[in-house]
């Protein structure tokens, strides 16, 4: 049923939202068991941690849902003077967003002008390209090597109207990071008229010598870099977005004018200061994860697939064909995973490490899916 007027015409609408390809979110759990009739369902698609909040923050949610009907904290104070004292930085060195996409979002508002031009790899988080387009500004994607970014073809597409390169370390959807030798080169030659964003959305999954801490190495020694940093992944709070970025004062200070009023719930900003010091439960999170990501990359091999070695809590495996058919059979199997078409690889999925018990089902229910191919 209409409602019988006539509607707005694209002309009615500015052309960079026109030519928008808008962000397509994985299937919610309850929709897939509805509609086809599954009694359980396994979400490995998004990039979530299996394990949900820490036991401070739910102590935390349920202490500030008896005052929600306040609005809240629109300067997020208190978890921007955590955050500060967590980095050893100024307190306006630190920006809270709607998770590291909210700060993508408030970064690529507050620089970027019709024309500017974007850098990064790619496939690629799509965030980068959809919040440039947004702005009127020209994304220029720079094709994966080996699945790795290439930073010096990266610094070879940087030009005069370039403002903004992304360096995703690990990349999603790859999980393949950068070295230290490798970012230290790139630092070394990026234009001073550059802002570079790492993304190091999870970074607590990572315990080696060749991954940088960006905010040690590179924020502090004085290069023009932010830092994202999310609480959706490790802390298990993806459902309450909250993320922030750790970048020069000027950049936090633009950020901050186009943010939109108490972007950040009182809830979200109560479970990240909860979760912040919970260094025990982040490495056995961290500890669970790489031995699921070994027993995943593994079951994968069995059935004849070849993933990508990952850094992250997920693994990239191109199918070869077109991907929508892999991801069609295991979601009536009960197995929600992501192809990555909106990603730029329409022969690749995506799946997420999942705890023990769902891997045992994707196993099985993967043989079946492959099974009927």
């Amino acid at each position: 049923m209409t409602s019988g007027f006539e509607d707005f015409g694209d002309a009615f609408f500015r052309p960079s939202v026109n030519a928008l390809t808008p962000y397509q979110p994985g299937k919610p759990v309850e929709d897939v068991q509805r509609e086809l009739g599954l009694a359980r369902v396994i979400k490995l698609a998004s990039n979530e941690g299996p394990f949900g909040p820490f036991p401070a923050a739910l102590e935390a949610l349920d202490r500030t849902a008896r005052d929600l009907n306040r609005y809240p904290d629109g300067g997020i104070y208190r978890l921007h003077e955590a955050l500060a004292g967590r980095h050893g930085m100024a307190f306006d060195e630190i920006s809270v967003g709607a998770g590291a996409d909210g700060c993508i979002d408030m970064i690529s508002q507050a620089i970027l002008d019709p024309g500017d031009r974007v850098v990064c790899g790619w496939p690629s988080f799509p965030s980068y390209v959809i919040y440039a387009r947004k702005q009127g500004a020209e994304p220029v994607l720079v094709p994966l090597a080996e699945h790795r970014y290439d930073l010096g073809a990266l610094l070879d597409a940087v030009d005069e109207r370039t403002k903004l390169v992304y360096i995703c370390l690990p990349n999603n959807p790859t999980g393949t990071m950068n070295t230290v030798d490798e970012l230290d080169a790139y630092f070394e030659r990026v234009p001073g008229h550059v802002l570079t964003v790492v993304d190091q959305a999870y970074f607590e999954y990572i315990d080696r010598p060749d991954y940088p801490d960006a905010v040690e190495r590179y924020l502090k020694t004085g290069r023009h870099v932010a830092i994202l940093r999310t609480f959706s992944k490790i802390y298990g709070l993806a459902g309450l977005r909250v993320g922030y970025a750790v970048a020069p004062r000027s950049v936090c200070a633009a950020m901050a004018k186009v943010r939109r009023p108490f972007d950040v719930t009182t809830s979200a900003q109560a479970a990240a200061i909860a979760s912040i010091d919970d260094g025990a439960e982040i490495a056995r999170r961290r500890t669970v994860n790489a031995d699921g990501l070994v027993r995943l990359h593994a079951l994968l091999v069995e059935h004849g697939l070849e993933p990508v070695p990952s850094v992250g809590n997920f693994l990239y495996v191109d199918t070869g064909v077109d991907a929508g058919g892999l991801f069609d059979r295991l979601l009536h199997e009960g197995i929600i995973v992501r192809p990555l078409v909106g990603f730029g690889s329409p022969t690749a999925i995506r799946i997420s490490v999942g705890t023990p018990d769902e891997l045992d089902l994707f196993a099985a229910a993967l043989g079946r899916a492959l099974a009927h191919a």
